[in-house]
């Protein structure tokens, strides 16, 4: 019989995590030879330091500096609920600023998130992202792959693939959003629950 999963168990420490993202930059380099008709999107929240991150590793590695955006897929998220003349059921998320200082057409653009689970936050960001233009190709970079899709999707290039229960969550830690050392962790579902950081 298996042992149960420790809950905040470090994943990756922050060299660890350098380490994956200095990888996927060289991979996204190797796939896309015409870096200038490539554009990095992060996924508000933690996709966009890892974005930014990517793109500084691009330009020391390729001496070139690709184009950056954010996305912001709240109203294109299949779990925002809201009623026509009423206040919303349940929480909603913050609403946060796109910003693509580019032309899509005939870019290939990468989104960037940091975990990828059920899929529905990536189908979200492909439909707010065709709402601003149309890209040759979309591929897709994540720092962590858990498991469990709900959506057939599948990225382009991964940190590091680790298979969890349900029960389980990976919480990533960006020193640029959270302060503190990077890391990746696995916790306790139910403490992510209180949280409201479960990745989908």
């Amino acid at each position: 019989m298996a042992a149960p999963a420790q809950a905040d168990r470090v994943l990756l420490d922050g060299e660890a995590l350098r380490r994956t993202i200095v990888r996927i930059a060289h991979e996204v380099v190797e796939r896309n030879p015409s870096l200038e008709l490539t554009a990095l999107v992060g996924i508000h929240t933690r996709g966009v330091p890892f974005a930014q991150r990517l793109r500084r590793e691009i330009d020391e590695f390729a001496g070139q500096e690709v184009a950056l955006g954010t996305l912001d897929i709240t109203f294109h998220r299949d779990d925002v609920h809201a009623r026509a003349g009423t206040g919303p059921l349940h929480p909603q998320p913050v609403v946060r600023a796109t910003r693509l200082d580019f032309p899509l057409e005939g870019m290939t653009c990468v989104l960037c998130d940091d975990v990828l689970y059920t899929g529905r936050t990536i189908r979200a960001a492909i439909d707010a992202l065709f709402d601003y233009g149309r890209p040759a190709r979309v591929q897709l970079a994540v720092l962590v792959d858990r498991g469990h899709r709900e959506l057939p999707i599948r990225p382009d290039f991964v940190g590091k693939n680790l298979p969890t229960r349900v029960g389980e969550d990976v919480q990533v830690r960006l020193t640029e959003i959270d302060g503190g050392p990077d890391s990746v962790e696995l916790r306790d579902g139910e403490l992510e629950e209180e949280r409201g950081e479960v990745a989908r």
